[in-house]
């Protein structure tokens, strides 16, 4: 879903972070923190992450003993079930304010796919299994008596890659390895791109490139669902080229679809920006 770097293995560093507070004067005084998870499609029916833990740093970053694990069911997540907009909730807690600097995540032995062929290929991921995948944020902060939402948008695209050296007569559990590309948005950022590709059959990967800002250069892509509908969300303010490439061909008899650009899109804080129907235009 997204054109991403790899972040760091590290964690969340709450200083000054503590638990949930059984005192109500406390309780008032704290800020809940949530974290979700969401995707953009990639060329599977379906991405099942094995998640064990999640865990934030209550100490400084290089210190072993600072971790502490959140309120967190373990469960097999099917990512691609969280595109366009939707995510699932992994963890709902209360802390007292502070900053926030990284977060870990720990995953189990039984992360797979759905290929389109409908068979299932393991995903090994040895990172992933033994320090865990550690992510860093930046100029993130608990505010009092406010929830804050952190988004970890995974890249199915980038993160599952196959093994140069598999062929079909091999182990179906050697044929990709998981190597997770994942953006973390704090969620206060809520702007968000949406629109209709049209014809839908072309079934294209959007990026969504800031042009403007701090960030610019940071680059987002989902793709369109099978109605020609998309929508990125968590986008900060600025400017954006939104780009569109085809992932089908055109049908028999028909010329080829092409790749659209579309310049000079405002996204601001708190709306989604529509864009009118964008057509893919045969050569």
């Amino acid at each position: 879903m997204i054109l991403n770097r790899m972040l760091p293995l590290a964690a969340i560093a709450l200083l000054g972070l503590a638990g949930c507070s059984k005192n109500s004067d406390e309780g008032a005084n704290s800020s809940k923190l949530e974290v979700r998870l969401m995707d953009a499609p990639g060329d599977f029916r379906s991405v099942f992450l094995d998640v064990r833990q999640v865990e934030v740093h209550l100490k400084e970053e290089n210190d072993p003993n600072g971790w502490k694990m959140l309120s967190f069911k373990p469960q097999v997540v099917d990512v691609l079930q969280y595109v366009n907009g939707k995510s699932a909730l992994l963890v709902s807690e209360d802390f007292a304010p502070g900053d926030l600097k990284e977060i870990r995540l720990i995953l189990g032995p039984d992360s797979y796919v759905i290929g389109r062929d409908g068979l299932r290929y393991d995903l090994k991921t040895p990172s992933g299994q033994s320090s865990g995948i550690k992510l860093k944020l930046d100029k993130a902060s608990l505010r009092q008596r406010e929830t804050f939402q952190l988004l970890l948008d995974f890249d199915v695209a980038r993160s599952i890659v196959e093994r140069g050296n598999w062929d079909p007569s091999k182990d179906k559990k050697e044929r990709y390895l998981l190597k997770p590309v994942i953006r973390v948005v704090a969620q206060d950022v809520r702007g968000g791109i949406s629109g209709t590709v049209v014809p839908a059959a072309a079934l294209p990967q959007i990026l969504a490139i800031r042009t403007s800002g701090l960030l610019a250069s940071d680059t987002v892509s989902t793709m369109a669902d099978a109605s020609g509908r998309f929508q990125i969300g968590a986008l900060p303010a600025g400017t954006y080229r939104v780009e569109f490439f085809p992932s089908t061909t055109a049908p028999a008899g028909q010329n080829a679809y092409r790749t659209v650009r579309l310049p000079g899109i405002v996204v601001t804080n708190d709306n989604v920006t529509t864009i009118q129907p964008s057509p893919l235009p045969l050569n």
